[in-house]
């Protein structure tokens, strides 16, 4: 298994992972929209015998208070992979790759018991909170030393994110 950035000849194996892996095609989508405007910060892949098995979007966040943040979402694993630690793997990746771009904090709208592994805790810990009333859902994880913004209420995703439904 090879966890790497995305290149330009894996979107099309991107929007077909994320299609597989949700209900509906609104993430496969999403990725694409955040990619033709530029707001794919950090996009990993994990590769098996050549073939895109899974992946990972990190894009811009800002908070009430105009600190700028990472927002993890989507990931995602074929099912035919599923079990073996890849999404584990990329999200790793993932924030490893952020913070060697210097961010400062991430947040992610998931299921809290899978994402405090990775030190993700309630957002609202930190005084932030989410457009989507996601509650102990959303949650916040400081990837850079006193960078988290404390009190700074409302966290704001990518427009793409209002778009895709």
């Amino acid at each position: 298994m090879l966890i790497r950035p995305e290149e330009p000849r894996d979107a099309d194996s991107i929007h077909a992972v994320l299609a597989a892996s949700f209900q509906t095609d609104a993430e496969a989508r999403l990725v694409d929209a955040l990619r033709q405007r530029g707001h794919l910060t950090v996009s990993m892949v994990a590769i098996d015998e050549d073939r895109v098995v899974g992946h990972v979007a990190f894009s811009p966040v800002r908070a009430e208070s105009g600190a700028a943040g990472v927002g993890l979402a989507p990931v995602a694993v074929l099912e035919s992979h599923r079990r073996r630690g890849i999404g584990a793997a990329l999200i790793e990746a993932g924030l490893d790759a952020c913070r060697s771009l210097d961010a400062g904090w991430a947040v992610v709208l998931g299921e809290p018991a899978y994402y405090s592994r990775f030190g993700f805790v309630a957002a609202s810990q930190f005084g932030l909170h989410d457009e989507y009333g996601g509650g102990d859902a959303f949650q916040a994880l400081e990837l850079r030393a006193g960078s988290m913004p404390h009190g700074a209420g409302l966290v704001k995703y990518a427009a793409e994110f209002s778009m895709v439904e």
